[in-house]
């Protein structure tokens, strides 16, 4: 049995084809049959879609409790003015009239292409029609994760189950993501749920710090989009008691669970990333402090040099410690150790500042495999980061050199 956000206790879901989209599911509903706890972010680029504003104003509104998500795809909803701006609040009421809930508890979001009017009719009379679709069943998680793809080649689904005082506490998501993702909350969209039992500022602390260490240390492209947002919702139905304190081990268990689940879902979205031959995981290690580890990483993924090189084989470690020295991270040059691999075998590039001697051979044909490692090693500190990314191929230049043609 699959298992994924219909399993969360609450939770009933449904994707539908409006026609929005031609030939897929463009219209994904997900909704808590309770008032649910909600914690979000959201994109940092000041150009953002109408979806974005309308959701953080209805947060703010209900202090982060919301009953239904719904998402349209083939339509970003951005930069589309007053005409924009009432087709996104015609979404949240005509959930809300559907569902007899408050308009305020409803958070939308869409995606697509910036700068076309929105299909406002279209899209509310496909929520009408599809809100007595929604199903616990399985499959509605799938077509709801299907339904809010754009130009992702599969449908991103994660799921974790876990004890608490011997209840079952379940968590899923659904994520989309392939191009215009950079490491700057949020990056692309991802919707987590779950049945746990938690106060709000922590389930605030814990999606804020799960955020840092998936969404935001992956990178396709370097361009944050105008309507990306990721959120948690909590519908609490879970019979553990009511986690209220940091230091309760169950807070720990919770939050590295949801780690375990958002890492997942940024990992399948680098995996999908557009005209990508490589996945690669950078590894830094031996930081001053965490977010200097992290803000390495983010600079040398995101490299455009440090993408082709790998996309063209060619083991230019040079690239990859110039990133590092722009970084804006200080530290001693002469220290830097640095190694080009994958799981099975890696090769040191540099011992403290110093090249090695390496087999050329055997590097490049590390360098084939689709997945590669580049680890990084400081003598600064003991703080270490992870991120996610890509190469930057040819086929990624021209997809997106006809993305509205």
């Amino acid at each position: 049995m699959i298992r994924n956000i219909t399993n969360v206790r609450g939770i009933k879901c449904w994707g539908a084809h409006t026609g929005v989209k031609s030939m897929r599911r463009d219209l994904a509903i997900m909704y808590s049959e309770v008032p649910a706890k909600v914690s979000a972010t959201f994109t940092q680029n000041l150009v953002c879609a109408a979806p974005v504003k309308l959701s953080q104003k209805h947060l703010k509104e209900t202090g982060g409790i919301a009953r239904a998500i719904v998402v349209n795809s083939g339509n970003a909803n951005a930069v589309t003015g007053k005409q924009g701006e009432e087709g996104a609040l015609a979404m949240a009421k005509a959930t809300a009239e559907e569902l007899n809930i408050d308009v305020n508890q409803v958070l939308i979001s869409s995606t697509g292409i910036i700068g076309k009017e929105f299909p406002t009719d279209e899209v509310v009379q496909g929520i009408k029609e599809n809100v007595k679709n929604l199903s616990e069943n399985s499959r509605a998680g799938s077509f709801a994760a299907n339904a809010i793809l754009t130009t992702d080649t599969f449908a991103k689904e994660g799921y974790v189950e876990f004890d608490i005082d011997g209840n079952t506490i379940n968590i899923a998501g659904i994520a989309k993501g392939s191009g215009m993702i950079h490491p700057n909350m949020a990056t692309m969209l991802a919707f987590t749920f779950t049945d746990v039992n938690i106060e709000q500022k922590l389930l605030d602390k814990a999606f804020k710090e799960a955020v840092n260490d998936s969404f935001n240390m992956i990178t396709v492209d370097g361009d944050t989009s105008t309507n990306d947002m990721a959120s948690i919702m909590t519908t609490g139905l879970a019979d553990n008691e009511l986690i209220t304190s940091a230091s309760d081990p169950n807070y720990k268990l919770f939050k590295d669970k949801l780690n375990e689940l958002m890492i997942y879902l940024a990992k399948l979205i680098i995996s999908d990333g557009e005209g990508a031959s490589k996945f690669i995981e950078y590894r830094l290690s031996g930081a001053k402090n965490k977010k200097d580890a992290r803000k390495m990483v983010r600079v040398v993924s995101d490299s455009s040099l440090v993408k082709t090189a790998m996309f063209g084989r060619d083991p230019n470690w040079g690239r990859v410690l110039a990133a590092m020295g722009r970084s804006g991270v200080n530290f001693d040059t002469d220290k830097v150790d640095l190694y080009l691999g994958n799981e099975q075998e890696s090769v040191q590039m540099l011992d403290q500042g110093k090249p090695l001697e390496f087999d050329m051979n055997l590097v490049k044909r590390i360098l084939k495999k689709s997945e590669i490692i580049i680890e990084m090693k400081l003598r600064e500190g003991k703080a270490s980061a992870i991120g996610w990314g890509t190469d930057l191929s040819t086929d990624y230049v021209m997809f997106n050199s006809m993305y509205t043609t």
